[in-house]
């Protein structure tokens, strides 16, 4: 790490955590590159038909705190 990017990360560690988590998102979304069009528009009609068919009551859903427990378990073996 150059003497300037441990300087950058300094500063940045003296913000506050919503900046810190804001600053960080747009450097990640900065290594992205442009965003293809067409697979935007893929993502909108795929959100569409997931937005119907939980709305028809054809998606089973689950409780955050299920799904978090899960996630607790079966990845991080707690």
């Amino acid at each position: 790490m150059t003497d300037a990017t441990k300087n950058v990360l300094a500063e940045a560690l003296r913000l506050d955590v919503d900046a810190r988590a804001e600053l960080a998102a747009e450097i990640l979304a900065s290594l992205d590159g442009l965003a293809d069009p067409s697979a935007e528009a893929a993502w909108a009609v795929e959100i569409a038909h997931r937005v119907a068919a939980i709305e028809a009551g054809a998606m089973p859903l689950e409780p955050w705190e299920d799904v978090k427990r899960r996630i607790e378990k079966e990845i991080l073996g707690r």
